[in-house]
């Protein structure tokens, strides 16, 4: 039997269809290769699409030297060859940014479904300027459309709501001319930049809160290096000044200290039960004499025992110490702070509540600052504070404990009638297994 050589046509008479059909398999299965990258996140999801579509046109360019023949045709109109145009689109809607497909003549040929409920519902063909009012990014467009290659800008909305987003430009499909299409991928940068616009203003206000006392302590140093050299009585008030300030400095490091650790155990839900009746105890007679120097009196009620949590005793004794310090510092003027321990059950098959309140009867807060007050080194009123020894972060530190434990704080208040903070945690029932099933509590 003789096999007939490939000078005999003998390739040329094979069905058309058959190195079609390969080509297609091949490049279905490159898709679903990739696909399982970026599923699997070994691939981020815009970087599995781009290497797709370049290994998709090597591929395709290649096919005929691997041993596949495909006649040269005319391409079909208003498609982007077949296979190429259904993986694409595939791609695109796996996608979980906003992307949009855009033609030559910035055109919008197809958007995602995070794109649609990003942007709304997009007709087709229609301009780009319309649905994204950003002139960076249509400039971009066009950067590429021009063959400059891809383009990454970011640009700003103000409607409805202030936002943030990274566009990254570039040409996804290899025919040149009406038939081009262009990837526009969007990247909401929002919650990156509020972090960012937050490191700054934590780094500005550290800054200035230690920058005063400093100051302070330079002066009086370079006082009593000059004029002050032999004055017993200056040097004196001059020293006794000099410890407040450096206390105060070294409260403020403390609490920065404190907050930053908090925040690297924030992931990590503590998994010790205890018992705060004896931790509430405990603070409240360790805060007696600072609130004998107020006139201040405390007083705890524990209405049952035991009152077991899932907890961090170091931590939580450190909000019972920050909330009861706060009462007789800002509320003395009432004449007492009062400490209850109850339980309070909660509907359906949420957990009891564990309940810690302290209440002073001092002048209130405004409503208007409740919101801030957990804000780091927001103050009421600055001066008060910074004279009554305050931080600004004791609250901050709060917040960030019952986060990690998964509670909540609450702040109640009326100008001229006090005010009452209260710490929700859900009860152990004494089993570490028990409260590992327990529903966790947002902190406010």
């Amino acid at each position: 039997m003789t096999l007939p050589s490939e000078s005999s046509g003998s390739r040329e008479a094979r069905p058309t269809g058959s190195p079609r059909l390969r080509l297609a398999v091949a490049l279905g299965a490159m898709a679903g290769l990739f696909l399982l990258l970026m599923l699997s996140g070994a691939l981020h999801p815009w970087i599995a699409v781009l290497s797709f579509l370049t290994a998709a046109a090597v591929v395709s360019a290649a096919w005929p030297v691997l041993g596949g023949h495909i006649p040269a045709t005319a391409p079909t109109p208003n498609v982007i060859a077949g296979t190429d145009r259904s993986d694409l689109l595939a791609f695109a809607e796996a996608l979980p940014d906003p992307c949009l497909l855009v033609d030559r003549y910035m055109r919008v040929r197809h958007q995602n479904g995070a794109a649609a409920e990003l942007l709304g519902k997009v007709e087709s063909t229609q301009p780009l300027n319309f649905v994204l009012r950003a002139p960076e990014v249509s400039e971009a467009v066009l950067e590429v459309v021009k063959g400059r290659g891809p383009r990454v800008v970011t640009y700003f909305e103000k409607v409805p709501v202030d936002r943030w987003f990274e566009a990254t430009v570039r040409r996804v499909t290899r025919e040149q001319g009406p038939q081009e299409l262009f990837l526009v991928l969007l990247r909401d940068l929002t919650e990156a930049q509020r972090v960012e616009r937050m490191r700054a203003d934590f780094v500005a206000n550290a800054s200035h809160e230690l920058r005063t006392p400093l100051a302070s302590l330079i002066g009086f140093i370079e006082t009593l290096q000059g004029p002050a050299r032999n004055d017993a009585k200056a040097r004196e008030r001059f020293l006794e000044v000099m410890a407040v300030q450096a206390r105060r400095m070294s409260r403020l490091i403390d609490d920065l200290m404190s907050l930053s650790r908090i925040e690297l155990k924030a992931h990590m839900r503590p998994g010790t039960v205890v018992d705060l009746a004896p931790i509430v105890e405990h603070v409240a007679e360790a805060m007696q004499p600072l609130a004998a120097g107020q006139g201040v009196e405390i007083r705890v009620e524990v209405r049952e025992r035991p009152v077991q949590v899932v907890g961090d005793r170091d931590e939580l004794a450190q909000v019972f110490q920050n909330l009861i310090h706060n009462a007789v510092k800002y509320g003395h003027s009432g004449g007492s702070v009062e400490i209850e321990l109850r339980r309070q059950a909660r509907g359906g098959t949420r957990p009891e509540a564990a309940v810690v309140t302290v209440r002073d009867h001092g002048p209130g807060i405004p409503p208007e600052h409740i919101p801030r007050l957990t804000e780091r080194f927001y103050r009421v009123d600055v001066a008060s504070s910074r004279d009554k020894g305050g931080t600004g972060l004791g609250l901050a530190i709060v917040k960030h404990i019952m986060t990690r434990h998964r509670g909540q704080l609450t702040i109640e208040s009326e100008v001229g009638k006090g005010a009452a903070f209260s710490v929700f945690l859900d009860v152990a029932g004494g089993r570490g297994k028990d409260v590992a099933a327990a529903t966790p509590m947002a902190a406010e």
